[in-house]
Protein backbone atom coordinates (compact mmCIF):
# COMPACT_ATOMS: atom_id res chain seq x y z
CA UNK A 1 0.00 0.00 0.00
CA UNK A 2 1.34 3.51 -0.81
CA UNK A 3 0.26 5.95 0.61
CA UNK A 4 -0.83 9.34 -0.48
CA UNK A 5 -1.62 12.87 0.92
CA UNK A 6 -5.38 13.55 1.43
CA UNK A 7 -7.21 14.98 -1.73
CA UNK A 8 -7.50 18.47 -1.36
CA UNK A 9 -4.15 18.98 0.58
CA UNK A 10 -0.42 19.77 -0.92
CA UNK A 11 2.80 18.86 0.25
CA UNK A 12 5.00 22.33 0.54
CA UNK A 13 8.69 20.87 -1.16
CA UNK A 14 11.80 22.75 -0.45
CA UNK A 15 12.06 23.35 -3.87
CA UNK A 16 9.47 26.05 -3.35
CA UNK A 17 9.04 26.10 0.47
CA UNK A 18 11.22 29.68 -0.09
CA UNK A 19 8.60 31.27 -1.43
CA UNK A 20 6.24 30.77 1.17
CA UNK A 21 8.91 32.35 3.61
CA UNK A 22 9.53 35.12 1.37
CA UNK A 23 5.63 35.68 1.57
CA UNK A 24 5.34 35.20 5.07
CA UNK A 25 8.48 37.49 6.03
CA UNK A 26 6.84 40.16 3.89
CA UNK A 27 3.59 39.72 5.64
CA UNK A 28 4.93 39.96 8.94
CA UNK A 29 7.33 43.18 7.86
CA UNK A 30 3.91 45.31 6.61
CA UNK A 31 2.28 44.13 9.88
CA UNK A 32 4.56 45.51 12.54
CA UNK A 33 5.40 48.76 10.16
CA UNK A 34 0.72 49.33 11.14
CA UNK A 35 1.66 47.72 15.01
CA UNK A 36 -0.12 44.57 14.54
CA UNK A 37 1.06 41.55 16.33
CA UNK A 38 0.60 37.94 15.66
CA UNK A 39 -2.19 35.80 17.79
CA UNK A 40 -2.15 32.32 17.24
CA UNK A 41 -5.15 30.54 18.08
CA UNK A 42 -5.73 26.23 18.53
CA UNK A 43 -6.49 24.28 15.21
CA UNK A 44 -9.90 23.47 16.66
CA UNK A 45 -12.57 24.67 18.13
CA UNK A 46 -15.67 23.95 19.57
CA UNK A 47 -18.27 23.23 16.57
CA UNK A 48 -20.71 25.88 17.85
CA UNK A 49 -18.26 28.68 18.11
CA UNK A 50 -18.32 28.56 14.15
CA UNK A 51 -21.92 28.02 13.63
CA UNK A 52 -22.61 31.51 15.15
CA UNK A 53 -19.24 32.97 14.23
CA UNK A 54 -20.35 32.60 10.60
CA UNK A 55 -23.76 31.38 10.73
CA UNK A 56 -25.95 28.05 10.40
CA UNK A 57 -27.17 28.84 7.14
CA UNK A 58 -23.98 29.16 5.25
CA UNK A 59 -22.18 26.95 2.89
CA UNK A 60 -19.40 26.64 5.71
CA UNK A 61 -21.42 25.69 8.26
CA UNK A 62 -23.45 23.74 6.21
CA UNK A 63 -21.62 21.66 4.22
CA UNK A 64 -17.65 22.32 4.09
CA UNK A 65 -16.54 21.99 8.13
CA UNK A 66 -13.76 19.29 9.50
CA UNK A 67 -16.12 17.94 12.28
CA UNK A 68 -15.30 14.96 14.71
CA UNK A 69 -16.49 14.27 18.04
CA UNK A 70 -13.54 13.63 20.42
CA UNK A 71 -13.46 10.61 22.92
CA UNK A 72 -15.31 12.89 25.55
CA UNK A 73 -18.59 13.34 23.00
CA UNK A 74 -17.57 17.30 22.68
CA UNK A 75 -18.24 18.37 18.80
CA UNK A 76 -14.99 20.24 17.37
CA UNK A 77 -13.77 21.78 14.33
CA UNK A 78 -10.95 22.31 12.19
CA UNK A 79 -10.44 25.92 11.76
CA UNK A 80 -12.41 26.80 8.14
CA UNK A 81 -11.69 30.58 9.31
CA UNK A 82 -9.87 32.56 11.54
CA UNK A 83 -12.45 35.82 12.88
CA UNK A 84 -14.46 33.48 14.93
CA UNK A 85 -11.38 32.24 16.74
CA UNK A 86 -10.10 35.34 17.19
CA UNK A 87 -13.74 36.76 18.82
CA UNK A 88 -13.28 33.90 20.93
CA UNK A 89 -10.15 34.50 22.28
CA UNK A 90 -10.38 38.59 22.75
CA UNK A 91 -13.56 37.40 24.83
CA UNK A 92 -12.00 34.88 26.91
CA UNK A 93 -8.35 36.63 27.56
CA UNK A 94 -10.35 39.70 28.30
CA UNK A 95 -8.28 42.12 25.45
CA UNK A 96 -10.56 44.74 25.61
CA UNK A 97 -9.78 45.19 29.30
CA UNK A 98 -6.45 45.06 28.91
CA UNK A 99 -6.44 48.12 26.15
CA UNK A 100 -9.19 49.85 24.40
CA UNK A 101 -7.56 48.97 20.84
CA UNK A 102 -6.51 45.34 20.23
CA UNK A 103 -4.65 45.18 16.25
CA UNK A 104 -3.46 41.74 15.95
CA UNK A 105 -2.57 39.71 12.64
CA UNK A 106 -2.60 35.80 12.17
CA UNK A 107 -0.79 33.72 9.53
CA UNK A 108 -2.37 30.06 10.20
CA UNK A 109 -4.12 27.04 7.86
CA UNK A 110 -7.78 26.58 7.18
CA UNK A 111 -9.75 23.72 6.79
CA UNK A 112 -13.01 23.25 3.79
CA UNK A 113 -14.02 19.82 3.05
CA UNK A 114 -15.53 22.37 -0.62
CA UNK A 115 -14.14 21.43 -4.03
CA UNK A 116 -10.57 21.83 -4.80
CA UNK A 117 -9.80 24.36 -7.39
CA UNK A 118 -7.51 26.68 -8.09
CA UNK A 119 -5.52 28.68 -5.03
CA UNK A 120 -8.17 27.02 -2.76
CA UNK A 121 -7.66 23.02 -1.40
CA UNK A 122 -9.24 21.72 1.58
CA UNK A 123 -6.10 22.63 3.60
CA UNK A 124 -5.31 26.22 2.98
CA UNK A 125 -3.63 28.82 4.34
CA UNK A 126 -4.79 32.76 5.67
CA UNK A 127 -3.03 35.56 6.46
CA UNK A 128 -5.49 38.55 8.13
CA UNK A 129 -5.72 41.24 10.43
CA UNK A 130 -8.07 42.58 12.75
CA UNK A 131 -8.65 45.97 14.49
CA UNK A 132 -11.05 45.57 17.90
CA UNK A 133 -12.45 48.45 19.83
CA UNK A 134 -12.61 51.41 17.26
CA UNK A 135 -15.71 52.36 15.28
CA UNK A 136 -14.37 55.56 13.35
CA UNK A 137 -13.98 55.11 9.54
CA UNK A 138 -10.13 55.78 10.17
CA UNK A 139 -9.20 52.33 10.93
CA UNK A 140 -10.83 50.86 8.12
CA UNK A 141 -9.16 52.80 6.22
CA UNK A 142 -5.91 51.43 8.05
CA UNK A 143 -7.15 47.78 7.23
CA UNK A 144 -7.42 48.36 3.37
CA UNK A 145 -4.70 50.09 3.12
CA UNK A 146 -2.58 47.36 5.35
CA UNK A 147 -4.01 44.36 3.03
CA UNK A 148 -2.90 46.37 -0.19
CA UNK A 149 0.28 47.36 1.31
CA UNK A 150 1.52 44.01 1.76
CA UNK A 151 0.00 43.58 -2.15
CA UNK A 152 2.61 46.15 -3.02
CA UNK A 153 5.65 44.72 -0.46
CA UNK A 154 5.10 41.25 -2.45
CA UNK A 155 5.40 43.50 -6.09
CA UNK A 156 1.75 42.42 -7.34
CA UNK A 157 0.20 44.64 -9.37
CA UNK A 158 -2.60 44.80 -10.88
CA UNK A 159 -4.63 44.29 -8.35
CA UNK A 160 -8.06 46.62 -7.68
CA UNK A 161 -9.44 47.69 -4.35
CA UNK A 162 -13.56 47.52 -4.21
CA UNK A 163 -15.38 49.16 -1.36
CA UNK A 164 -18.95 49.08 -0.28
CA UNK A 165 -21.44 49.55 2.27
CA UNK A 166 -23.59 46.95 3.99
CA UNK A 167 -25.77 48.76 5.84
CA UNK A 168 -26.35 48.22 9.44
CA UNK A 169 -29.06 46.36 11.81
CA UNK A 170 -31.50 49.74 11.71
CA UNK A 171 -31.58 50.58 7.66
CA UNK A 172 -31.04 46.60 6.45
CA UNK A 173 -34.28 45.39 7.41
CA UNK A 174 -36.04 47.73 4.87
CA UNK A 175 -33.73 47.30 2.47
CA UNK A 176 -34.12 43.24 2.52
CA UNK A 177 -37.61 43.98 1.47
CA UNK A 178 -37.25 46.00 -0.85
CA UNK A 179 -34.25 43.48 -2.76
CA UNK A 180 -36.39 40.80 -2.14
CA UNK A 181 -40.08 41.91 -3.84
CA UNK A 182 -37.12 42.79 -6.86
CA UNK A 183 -36.00 39.36 -6.81
CA UNK A 184 -39.36 37.40 -6.91
CA UNK A 185 -40.28 38.94 -10.24
CA UNK A 186 -37.08 36.91 -11.84
CA UNK A 187 -37.34 34.03 -9.24
CA UNK A 188 -37.85 31.47 -11.94
CA UNK A 189 -35.56 32.71 -14.19
CA UNK A 190 -32.71 32.14 -11.07
CA UNK A 191 -29.63 29.97 -10.76
CA UNK A 192 -30.51 27.25 -8.81
CA UNK A 193 -27.60 28.31 -5.88
CA UNK A 194 -29.60 31.58 -5.93
CA UNK A 195 -32.77 30.51 -5.59
CA UNK A 196 -31.51 28.21 -2.79
CA UNK A 197 -30.64 31.30 -1.06
CA UNK A 198 -33.59 33.71 -2.01
CA UNK A 199 -35.30 32.10 1.15
CA UNK A 200 -31.90 32.13 3.37
CA UNK A 201 -29.81 34.83 2.46
CA UNK A 202 -31.13 37.45 -0.52
CA UNK A 203 -28.51 39.36 -0.07
CA UNK A 204 -25.67 36.64 -1.48
CA UNK A 205 -27.58 36.48 -4.86
CA UNK A 206 -26.56 39.95 -6.16
CA UNK A 207 -22.54 38.32 -5.54
CA UNK A 208 -23.42 35.40 -7.65
CA UNK A 209 -21.00 34.50 -10.41
CA UNK A 210 -23.59 33.34 -12.56
CA UNK A 211 -23.61 35.50 -16.19
CA UNK A 212 -27.50 35.23 -16.01
CA UNK A 213 -27.79 36.26 -12.28
CA UNK A 214 -25.95 39.17 -12.75
CA UNK A 215 -27.87 40.20 -16.06
CA UNK A 216 -30.93 39.15 -13.57
CA UNK A 217 -30.18 41.64 -10.93
CA UNK A 218 -28.64 44.01 -12.97
CA UNK A 219 -31.36 46.74 -12.01
CA UNK A 220 -31.94 45.45 -8.33
CA UNK A 221 -31.72 47.88 -5.47
CA UNK A 222 -27.79 48.06 -3.78
CA UNK A 223 -27.34 48.58 0.16
CA UNK A 224 -25.59 51.19 -0.75
CA UNK A 225 -28.47 53.50 -2.09
CA UNK A 226 -30.64 53.00 0.82
CA UNK A 227 -28.01 53.68 3.59
CA UNK A 228 -29.16 55.34 6.79
CA UNK A 229 -27.39 58.68 7.93
CA UNK A 230 -25.27 57.26 10.22
CA UNK A 231 -24.06 54.09 7.46
CA UNK A 232 -23.83 57.22 4.86
CA UNK A 233 -22.05 59.16 7.11
CA UNK A 234 -19.34 56.51 8.22
CA UNK A 235 -19.16 55.30 4.13
CA UNK A 236 -18.90 58.91 2.97
CA UNK A 237 -16.33 59.47 5.62
CA UNK A 238 -14.01 56.49 4.27
CA UNK A 239 -14.39 57.80 0.76
CA UNK A 240 -12.92 61.06 1.83
CA UNK A 241 -9.93 59.34 3.87
CA UNK A 242 -9.07 56.90 1.23
CA UNK A 243 -8.77 59.54 -1.27
CA UNK A 244 -6.66 61.79 1.01
CA UNK A 245 -4.43 58.79 1.16
CA UNK A 246 -3.93 58.86 -2.70
CA UNK A 247 -5.86 55.09 -2.42
CA UNK A 248 -7.66 54.06 -5.30
CA UNK A 249 -11.11 52.54 -5.32
CA UNK A 250 -13.65 51.43 -6.65
CA UNK A 251 -17.13 51.54 -5.39
CA UNK A 252 -19.26 48.22 -6.16
CA UNK A 253 -22.69 47.87 -4.65
CA UNK A 254 -22.44 43.79 -5.28
CA UNK A 255 -20.04 43.04 -2.53
CA UNK A 256 -22.15 42.04 0.43
CA UNK A 257 -22.17 39.61 3.76
CA UNK A 258 -24.93 37.58 4.63
CA UNK A 259 -24.87 37.80 8.44
CA UNK A 260 -26.54 40.46 10.29
CA UNK A 261 -23.45 41.10 12.52
CA UNK A 262 -21.33 42.63 9.91
CA UNK A 263 -22.31 46.65 9.61
CA UNK A 264 -20.87 49.52 7.36
CA UNK A 265 -17.72 48.78 5.29
CA UNK A 266 -17.35 45.94 3.35
CA UNK A 267 -14.21 45.65 0.67
CA UNK A 268 -12.16 43.49 -1.52
CA UNK A 269 -8.95 43.27 -3.15
CA UNK A 270 -9.32 41.55 -6.73
CA UNK A 271 -6.73 40.63 -9.34
CA UNK A 272 -7.46 39.86 -13.04
CA UNK A 273 -4.69 37.10 -13.31
CA UNK A 274 -6.83 34.77 -10.77
CA UNK A 275 -10.06 34.38 -13.63
CA UNK A 276 -12.95 34.20 -12.33
CA UNK A 277 -11.85 33.46 -8.57
CA UNK A 278 -10.48 37.09 -8.62
CA UNK A 279 -10.86 37.77 -5.11
CA UNK A 280 -7.15 37.79 -2.97
CA UNK A 281 -8.62 39.51 -0.07
CA UNK A 282 -11.91 39.51 1.46
CA UNK A 283 -12.77 41.77 4.70
CA UNK A 284 -14.91 44.93 6.20
CA UNK A 285 -16.83 45.81 9.59
CA UNK A 286 -18.43 43.61 11.78
CA UNK A 287 -19.41 45.32 14.85
CA UNK A 288 -21.94 42.82 16.27
CA UNK A 289 -19.94 40.04 16.03
CA UNK A 290 -18.21 40.06 19.63
CA UNK A 291 -21.50 40.17 21.19
CA UNK A 292 -22.91 37.40 19.15
CA UNK A 293 -20.49 35.36 20.81
CA UNK A 294 -21.58 36.35 24.22
CA UNK A 295 -19.24 39.72 24.82
CA UNK A 296 -19.47 43.44 25.36
CA UNK A 297 -20.94 44.47 22.11
CA UNK A 298 -17.61 45.67 20.45
CA UNK A 299 -16.66 47.73 17.25
CA UNK A 300 -14.66 45.59 15.04
CA UNK A 301 -12.95 45.49 11.23
CA UNK A 302 -10.57 43.42 9.67
CA UNK A 303 -9.40 41.72 6.68
CA UNK A 304 -8.68 37.85 5.60
CA UNK A 305 -6.85 36.79 2.62
CA UNK A 306 -5.46 33.57 0.82
CA UNK A 307 -2.13 32.63 0.83
CA UNK A 308 -2.04 30.38 -1.91
CA UNK A 309 -4.19 33.36 -4.24
CA UNK A 310 -1.20 35.56 -3.60
CA UNK A 311 1.19 33.18 -4.74
CA UNK A 312 -0.80 32.00 -8.34
CA UNK A 313 -0.30 36.22 -8.58
CA UNK A 314 3.43 36.71 -8.10
CA UNK A 315 3.94 33.52 -9.89
CA UNK A 316 1.27 35.14 -13.03
CA UNK A 317 3.37 38.06 -12.59
CA UNK A 318 6.49 36.43 -12.68
CA UNK A 319 7.61 37.54 -8.97
CA UNK A 320 10.07 34.71 -8.14
CA UNK A 321 13.04 35.50 -10.23
CA UNK A 322 15.51 35.00 -7.53
CA UNK A 323 17.05 32.19 -6.43
CA UNK A 324 15.98 29.83 -3.50
CA UNK A 325 18.45 29.36 -0.58
CA UNK A 326 21.76 28.20 -1.38
CA UNK A 327 24.91 27.46 0.95
CA UNK A 328 27.30 30.41 1.40
CA UNK A 329 29.89 27.89 1.52
CA UNK A 330 30.72 24.33 0.19
CA UNK A 331 33.63 22.58 2.01
CA UNK A 332 35.36 20.33 -0.52
CA UNK A 333 37.70 17.95 1.21
CA UNK A 334 40.72 16.64 -1.20
CA UNK A 335 41.62 13.52 1.17
CA UNK A 336 40.91 12.53 5.04
CA UNK A 337 42.89 15.31 7.04
CA UNK A 338 40.57 17.41 5.01
CA UNK A 339 37.37 15.82 5.67
CA UNK A 340 38.12 15.62 9.47
CA UNK A 341 38.79 19.22 9.03
CA UNK A 342 35.87 20.11 7.36
CA UNK A 343 33.24 18.87 9.82
CA UNK A 344 34.67 20.80 12.77
CA UNK A 345 34.95 24.02 10.34
CA UNK A 346 31.98 24.04 8.94
CA UNK A 347 30.65 23.61 12.55
CA UNK A 348 32.55 26.65 13.13
CA UNK A 349 31.14 28.94 10.35
CA UNK A 350 27.47 27.42 11.64
CA UNK A 351 27.90 28.71 15.12
CA UNK A 352 29.01 32.49 13.38
CA UNK A 353 26.42 32.47 11.29
CA UNK A 354 27.39 31.69 8.17
CA UNK A 355 25.77 28.83 6.12
CA UNK A 356 27.74 25.90 5.09
CA UNK A 357 27.52 22.16 3.91
CA UNK A 358 30.21 19.51 3.77
CA UNK A 359 29.88 16.21 1.77
CA UNK A 360 28.74 12.88 4.05
CA UNK A 361 28.90 10.54 1.33
CA UNK A 362 32.53 9.74 0.71
CA UNK A 363 32.80 11.30 -2.75
CA UNK A 364 35.81 12.08 -4.69
CA UNK A 365 36.73 15.85 -5.28
CA UNK A 366 35.36 16.20 -7.97
CA UNK A 367 32.01 14.74 -7.44
CA UNK A 368 31.67 17.43 -4.31
CA UNK A 369 32.49 20.04 -7.30
CA UNK A 370 29.49 19.15 -8.81
CA UNK A 371 27.16 18.83 -5.81
CA UNK A 372 28.62 22.28 -4.66
CA UNK A 373 27.55 23.14 -7.78
CA UNK A 374 23.93 21.58 -7.78
CA UNK A 375 23.24 23.16 -4.49
CA UNK A 376 24.00 26.65 -6.20
CA UNK A 377 26.98 27.20 -3.48
CA UNK A 378 28.25 30.54 -3.23
CA UNK A 379 31.95 29.59 -2.60
CA UNK A 380 33.63 26.70 -2.25
CA UNK A 381 36.55 26.05 0.07
CA UNK A 382 39.29 22.97 -1.18
CA UNK A 383 41.51 21.81 1.44
CA UNK A 384 43.59 18.79 2.06
CA UNK A 385 46.60 17.78 3.94
CA UNK A 386 48.89 20.50 1.88
CA UNK A 387 46.24 22.86 2.69
CA UNK A 388 46.50 22.45 6.68
CA UNK A 389 50.00 22.15 6.26
CA UNK A 390 50.94 25.58 4.41
CA UNK A 391 48.44 27.50 6.43
CA UNK A 392 45.91 28.87 4.18
CA UNK A 393 42.98 27.29 1.54
CA UNK A 394 41.88 28.07 -2.06
CA UNK A 395 38.34 29.64 -2.06
CA UNK A 396 36.69 29.66 -5.37
CA UNK A 397 33.73 31.97 -6.28
CA UNK A 398 31.10 29.86 -7.95
CA UNK A 399 30.01 32.30 -9.91
CA UNK A 400 32.62 34.16 -11.42
CA UNK A 401 35.30 31.09 -10.79
CA UNK A 402 38.02 33.27 -9.51
CA UNK A 403 39.92 31.96 -6.93
CA UNK A 404 41.06 33.73 -3.71
CA UNK A 405 44.03 32.41 -1.71
CA UNK A 406 42.58 33.33 2.44
CA UNK A 407 44.48 32.00 5.88
CA UNK A 408 43.02 29.42 7.07
CA UNK A 409 42.95 31.73 10.78
CA UNK A 410 40.76 34.41 9.20
CA UNK A 411 38.19 32.40 7.40
CA UNK A 412 35.36 33.42 9.49
CA UNK A 413 36.39 36.94 9.38
CA UNK A 414 36.44 36.85 5.44
CA UNK A 415 32.83 35.36 4.90
CA UNK A 416 31.40 37.82 7.53
CA UNK A 417 32.60 40.80 5.91
CA UNK A 418 31.28 38.80 2.32
CA UNK A 419 27.74 38.10 4.37
CA UNK A 420 27.23 41.88 4.82
CA UNK A 421 28.40 42.58 1.30
CA UNK A 422 25.96 39.22 -0.50
CA UNK A 423 23.64 38.07 1.36
CA UNK A 424 22.82 34.02 0.47
CA UNK A 425 19.65 34.07 -1.49
CA UNK A 426 19.11 37.94 -1.84
CA UNK A 427 17.32 38.56 -5.03
CA UNK A 428 18.92 41.09 -7.20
Amino acid sequence: MKFKSIKGTKDILPDESYRWQFVEQTIRSVMHAFNYREIRTPVFEETALFARGIGELTDIVGKEMYTFLDRSGSSLTLKPEMTAAVMRSFIQNNLGEQQPLVKVYYIAPMFRQERPQAGRLRQFHQFGAEAIGASHPYIDAEIIVLSAEIYKALGIKNFEIKINSVGCEQCRPSYKDKLTKHLQSVYDKLSEESRKRFGQNPLRILDSKDENDRALTNDAPLMKDHLCEECSSHFSQLRSILTSLNIEYQIDGRIVRGLDYYTKTAYEIVSNDLGSQDALTGGGRYDLLVKELDGKQTPSVGFAAGIERALMAMEKQNLFSGEQFSPKIFIAAADSAGKDWAITQAMTFRQSGISCEIDFLERSLKSQMREADRQKAEFVIIIGENELRNGHVSVKNMKTGNQTIVMIKDLVNHFQYQEGKDEPGKKD
